[in-house]
């Protein structure tokens, strides 16, 4: 499978790495100083770029007829148009803010425990994510994919960053130096505490999930999400 990559910082590189160990090969490494794209030798693009830039490559792609896995956050305002340009030039996409397949179970268990959850009101939810310091975003996009199964399981409307009013969700964010990822789910009443916490111990899981997505997504067309891929159902 020949595959480009769109953003070569630290992630980049990490599933250069891992795609040419498992027989992939790296066709073009779009950086902010690329000036001109040859789009006829790809079969998949990983896009992990700046949140400026993410939506102008993802559609590029798209009308040169290349699929597109991205996990660059921080471009979301422009998500609908991606979806539609996607479907108008039958390629495909997969967007997750997080590709690692641990986190992608995560995703599953918090909203089945938010559907036992929501009966029992004397439980407030809040969401702690840290990172390194070296992340852009605050908060990440995995705490608010998190705070969104939560909102579409229960009768929670929203969420905020820090403190957030009575029937939205807090999401506390931290960073710290050297820290892949943790991400903590709470549900607290005057007696006790239920948690549940993914900790990512590097970044290798998050390339790994964006490589095993694009070997998915070759051949496909549409719309598809990590469930897709993982048979999540």
């Amino acid at each position: 499978m020949k595959i480009a990559l769109f953003g070569y910082g630290k992630m980049g590189k990490m599933i250069e790495q891992i795609a040419e160990n498992r027989g992939h090969e790296i066709v073009a490494k779009i950086d902010v100083d690329t000036v001109e794209v040859d789009f006829s030798n790809m079969d998949v693009a990983i896009d992990f770029s700046m949140p400026s830039a993410a939506f102008g490559n993802i559609t590029q792609c798209f009308e040169h007829g290349v699929p597109v896995i991205s996990g660059t956050t921080g471009w979301l305002q422009d998500f609908n148009k991606a979806l539609a340009r996607c479907e108008e030039t039958g390629s495909a996409f997969i967007y997750a803010s997080n590709f690692s397949l641990g986190v992608n179970i995560f995703f599953e268990l918090n909203e089945y425990l938010a559907k036992m959850m929501r009966q029992l009101k004397q439980y407030n939810v809040d969401i702690e994510e840290i990172h390194h310091t070296q992340k852009l975003d605050s908060p990440s996009g995995t705490a608010i994919t998190l705070a969104e199964g939560i909102i579409a399981n229960t009768d929670y409307t929203g969420w905020k960053l820090d403190e957030a009013p009575k029937g939205e969700i807090p999401i506390i964010a931290r960073r710290i130096a050297d820290t892949p990822g943790t991400h903590t789910v709470n549900y607290e009443s005057e007696v006790d505490t239920i948690a549940i916490v993914h900790t990512a111990h590097n970044r290798q899981g998050f390339a790994l999930g964006a490589v095993i997505a694009a070997e998915w997504i070759v051949g496909k067309k549409g719309v598809f999400t990590m469930k897709d891929v993982l048979n999540l159902g």
